[in-house]
């Protein structure tokens, strides 16, 4: 069977394709805007907001299995209509393709921001409600492959993982982002550190993916969550064990005047043009609870690497070991 990956040059879709890699029984295209350096010779580059690239994109055959997981998705895009363009745009595109080629099976990697800010313990059947564009047109481009899938029920297969932040070696995101602040020594805890944090590891992640694989004709919705879900102080507190340095959090200023900070920088950021890693709706996630349930569990499922062990990996890889000539990810 021919897997068709799109967005599989980025950070989820390079472990995915390391998995399939191990498997004979997949032939494997990925379908990106940019080259996968590690899979060069698998990819077909194609813009999915252009329904002509894809159709002129010969890997696209009855029988394939199409696993999306393009999109845009940092926090301070600029130009807004990008989300639209491509999240829902793009969604368009691919079950048209899927349409016109026989496709039967998609699988859509899509987001717990469909929830917002959501209440502790959400599950699958939790409100949606998105506080910015991505979780919109994440939630809208979901609705797409819904109705893509409601015009032949008994034969097609439609897959919705919502995963909550994903981490892990190479990647540049916030989670990273903290780690790095822990390491230096200047990690400044916001708030009163007690709020709990959904985790999720890539390869955790991709390991779902390719257990999805094999789901039958219908709609499968499905939180990624790897459990347990710490605190902010002790998450922190185990990260600097790790790395030797002392647990006790030395600098800690309220959630209010992070909030005035983050404005602060935003400001600037709408003044200058410049990016900052400090903003206001940054602040305001990192204090929240994200505490998210899942269908998953149960399954037959069993997650490759357990949460700590790959918060302890990830750290290693980082911080410890020497990797720097490796190809890194830039995601939220």
């Amino acid at each position: 069977m021919r897997c068709l990956v799109i967005g599989g040059s980025g950070f989820i879709g390079t472990r995915f394709v390391q998995r399939l890699r191990l498997r004979s029984d997949f032939d494997i295209k990925i379908i990106d805007k940019v080259a996968s350096k590690s899979f060069p010779d698998l990819t077909s580059l194609v813009d999915v907001r252009s329904i002509k690239e894809l159709r002129e994109c010969a890997s696209l055959v009855h029988d394939s299995v199409i696993v999306h997981l393009a999109a845009e998705h940092r926090d301070d895009v600029s130009e807004l209509n990008l989300y639209e363009d491509v999240n829902v745009g793009g969604a368009r595109n691919i079950c048209t393709i899927a349409s016109e080629r026989r496709i039967n099976k998609i699988i859509f990697t899509s987001s717990v921001a469909v929830y917002g800010f959501a209440p502790i313990g959400t599950n699958e059947s939790g409100k949606i409600a998105p506080f910015n564009e991505y979780g919109r047109t994440k939630y809208e481009a979901e609705l797409v492959f819904k109705a893509w899938q409601a015009e032949f029920p008994d034969k097609r297969s439609l897959i919705i993982i919502r995963p909550t932040v994903v981490f892990g070696e190479r990647n540049r995101g916030n989670v990273f982002n903290l780690l790095r602040q822990i390491a230096s020594g200047k990690f400044v805890m916001v708030g009163d550190g007690l709020n709990r944090k959904s985790m999720s590891y890539v390869e955790n992640v991709a390991a779902f993916l390719e257990y999805s694989l094999d789901f039958k004709p219908g709609i499968h919705i499905f939180n990624y969550i790897d459990k347990p879900d710490f605190t902010m102080n002790s998450l922190v507190s185990h990260v600097s064990e790790v790395l030797n340095k002392s647990v006790n959090i030395k600098f800690r200023i309220p959630f209010s005047l992070g909030i005035l900070l983050g404005s602060v920088f935003d400001l600037v950021a709408r003044i200058t043009g410049k990016k900052f890693s400090i903003s206001a709706i940054r602040v305001k996630k990192f204090c929240a609870n994200s505490v998210y349930e899942s269908a998953i569990a149960p399954t037959s499922f069993v997650p490759p690497v357990p949460l700590i062990a790959a918060i302890e990996k990830t750290v290693h890889f980082e911080f410890i070991e020497n990797h720097r000539a490796e190809e890194i990810f830039y995601s939220e």
